[in-house]
């Protein structure tokens, strides 16, 4: 089967620090190397930008899980403040209809 994780030292992720186990992963090699890439370009170790990535990931699904009650739960993960800019969007279309010309 896979290998066994070892546990490795404390590391701080936005300034808390978590234990971390050490892990080993298959990907697609243009995958990897945009992600290297990417985290080049960033000034990043690509160990923090795939913890960043992992991390923003499972924050989108925590806000999107089955029964939330906004448009994310339809269509997929968006960030509070994106959620917050839609929905003033709508609100101000919405006020300029006239129910009168809809009936």
């Amino acid at each position: 089967m896979g290998r066994r994780s070892v546990p490795q030292s404390s590391v701080p992720v936005n300034r808390v620090a978590y234990s971390t186990v050490k892990t080993t992963i298959e990907l697609p090699d243009q995958l990897l190397r945009d992600a290297k890439a990417a985290a080049a370009r960033e000034g990043r170790s690509l160990r923090e930008l795939l913890m960043q990535a992992l991390r923003d990931r499972l924050d989108r699904s925590e806000e999107t899980r089955p029964g939330a009650e906004d448009w994310r739960a339809v269509f997929g993960g968006a960030k509070a403040s994106q959620v917050k800019a839609v929905d003033a969007v709508v609100g101000r279309d919405l006020e300029r209809i006239d129910l009168e010309t809809w009936r």
